[in-house]
């Protein structure tokens, strides 16, 4: 019967993850908005299924509130900004100049750091960057330091921690560029920096948008590389923790949480537009 009807097979195939994308997914989301529109008594603590706006009043005009949205958003884009330009070359190099062996070698090079634990590499940046770390070891001769524990820290250990999100996508878009056109390119007088400026940058840039996906994503929601090398810095990550534990705040911590929502809805509608989604 199946056989007959591929139409009714290809349905039983996907209702299971539909209803879970639905029920847990957009069911979780769809609760946390919820949950944004309620209050919480300020005397009890006991939250207030009373539908207000004010949790969202109090984000958007209270200074605190809209420096902290700011600096999250702009660390986020600078940590894609570092990864794309580290990227960039090691990519290049894995899909156009390497040799198959050497390919396979640096793709397990990129993965290994995936393998370990997102806290222990966390905590090894924070090791690296105390004032009697490796960096300040190496730099004190020469008359530096370490930027110690503050947003250069958080910079730092997320687009490390992020980096390989970015090569593997545009490693794969780069291995799609034909190498004619790269010969051609060099048969028309084009040196090896008007090709990639004219040639391989175009037609890798919205592998770069994919990849930048990823790292703005998790940059913008993260909480935990803040608290171990971000010193007294503060980004919404850590409102929201803060909030639904020691506050218990839990209708103004889901409003919180609503902003990276909207902001990474409207990045995904911008890399939806330059053919981005494609490459992942």
């Amino acid at each position: 019967m199946l056989d007959r009807r591929p139409g009714l097979r290809v349905g039983l195939l996907l209702t299971p993850p539909m209803l879970w994308l639905g029920v847990a997914y957009l069911g979780a989301l769809a609760a946390l908005l919820v949950t944004s529109l309620w209050t919480q008594d300020d005397f009890t603590g006991n939250i207030e299924r009373i539908w207000t706006l004010d949790n969202f009043r109090q984000l958007f005009t209270v200074d605190v509130y809209r420096t902290i949205t700011l600096r999250t958003i702009g660390i986020a884009a600078l940590v894609t900004v570092v990864d794309a330009v580290l990227a960039f070359p090691i990519a290049l190099y894995m899909a156009k100049v390497a040799s198959p062996r050497t390919q396979r070698l640096l793709v397990i090079a990129v993965l290994t750091p995936l393998w370990a634990s997102y806290l222990v590499k966390a905590y090894a940046w924070r090791g690296m960057l105390s004032a009697d770390g490796p960096i300040a070891w190496i730099a004190n001769p020469f008359g530096l330091d370490t930027p110690g524990y503050g947003l250069p820290a958080v910079i730092i250990t997320l687009s490390y921690l992020w980096l390989p999100y970015m090569i593997l996508p545009v490693y794969a878009g780069l291995e799609r560029v034909p190498d004619s056109l790269l010969e051609a390119s060099s048969d028309l007088g084009g040196g090896s920096w008007t090709t990639i400026r004219r040639v391989v940058l175009p037609m890798a840039f919205p592998a770069l948008v994919a990849g930048s996906i990823f790292t703005f994503s998790l940059s913008l929601g993260d909480y935990i590389t803040v608290q171990i090398v971000g010193g007294t810095s503060q980004l919404l990550g850590n409102v929201v923790y803060d909030n639904q534990g020691a506050a218990n705040n839990l209708p103004f911590a889901a409003a919180v949480a609503t902003v990276p929502i909207v902001v990474m809805v409207v990045y995904l509608a911008l890399a939806r537009r330059v053919g981005a989604l494609e490459d992942l």
